[in-house]
């Protein structure tokens, strides 16, 4: 170890076997990260605006915009810089600091959506009973709750990462720092940090998947005891969405961390999909099948509307 120099940055390798493909891929992410950038703030402005989305429901959703919109910022930046032929190395910071926001902001969406799933259990199990379950100091510690969670949880990863010594090579073979890329490039025996990092990782999403789960497979039963083929139809498209959003976020969980062979083109595609791709099409499930959602951006965007 004595022998060897710190390294005190990475090279970003980007998606292998894309070569030639620079432009396209610009283009690409370019469209899917305005598209996300877009689709949130309509969602975010919609859900601040109209008092009839004052509720539990639109609340977390207003938050899952939030960390939509920075979840996909964490990496598309500098992707798309190096795109553009712009340097690809990143310090040894910046990919400590890409590897910390990005377990943060995908674990609170992990726990958002458990916080959602109960939200949706409360109203539809429990409907004369919602609004003293779900009040505003709940929700708040809810929220609360997340972010502290997930910041323990992104602190612990990081720290079991970056305690390691690195000192050569620095590929880090992806367009962005996550564990699995980077903790190989180690100089140093990575059997704990691998073992704990996909253990956490492993924990927190089954944990949080049981739940959300549970929560569903209470709703179903309840939603089948109701009388009205109106009010089954109602129940269901109000959690169509988020159950559509809940398996769209699994996937690549399950893909990238729990899968015993590794491929490093399938992860990168797999963590486009995740980064890229499921950012943007939140707001559309959300909307498309919303009636609320939608009435309330066209209100927002004709009061914002310059009068001719």
């Amino acid at each position: 170890m004595r022998n060897h120099t710190p390294v005190t940055e990475f090279l970003l390798t980007g998606i292998p076997h894309t070569q030639g493909l620079e432009h396209a891929l610009f283009v690409f992410f370019l469209t899917f990260y305005l598209l996300t950038l877009v689709g949130n703030l309509l969602i975010l402005l919609a859900t601040l605006t109209s008092s009839n989305l004052h509720t539990p429901m639109y609340f977390f959703l207003g938050n899952l915009s939030v960390f939509d919109i920075f979840f996909p910022s964490v990496s598309s930046p500098k992707m798309m810089l190096y795109l553009l032929g712009q340097s690809r190395t990143i310090s040894y910071q910046g990919c400590a600091c890409q590897l910390f926001f990005y377990h943060f902001l995908g674990c609170t969406e992990c726990f958002l959506y458990t916080v959602m799933a109960y939200d949706r259990f409360a109203a539809i199990c429990h409907p004369l009973r919602y609004t003293a379950i779900m009040n505003p100091r709940v929700c708040a510690i809810l929220t609360l709750s997340t972010w502290m969670g997930s910041s323990v949880h992104a602190s612990v990863l990081t720290f079991l990462v970056f305690k390691l010594p690195y000192c050569g090579p620095k590929e880090v073979g992806n367009f962005f720092c996550d564990i699995p890329v980077v903790l190989p490039l180690a100089c140093a025996d990575t059997s704990l940090a691998y073992r704990v990092s996909v253990t956490n990782v492993g924990v927190v999403a089954l944990l949080c998947f049981l739940l959300v789960l549970t929560s569903y497979t209470r709703i179903v039963i309840s939603i089948l005891r109701i009388s009205s083929s109106e009010g089954r139809h109602r129940a269901f498209s109000t959690c169509s969405a988020h159950l559509t959003s809940v398996l769209l976020f699994y996937g690549p969980v399950v893909l990238i961390y729990l899968r015993p062979a590794s491929s490093s083109w399938l992860d990168s595609m797999v963590q486009v999909l995740n980064n890229i791709v499921n950012p943007s099409l939140n707001p559309l499930i959300y909307s498309l099948r919303n009636k609320d959602v939608k009435l309330a951006l066209r209100k927002a965007l004709i009061q914002g509307a310059p009068e001719g």
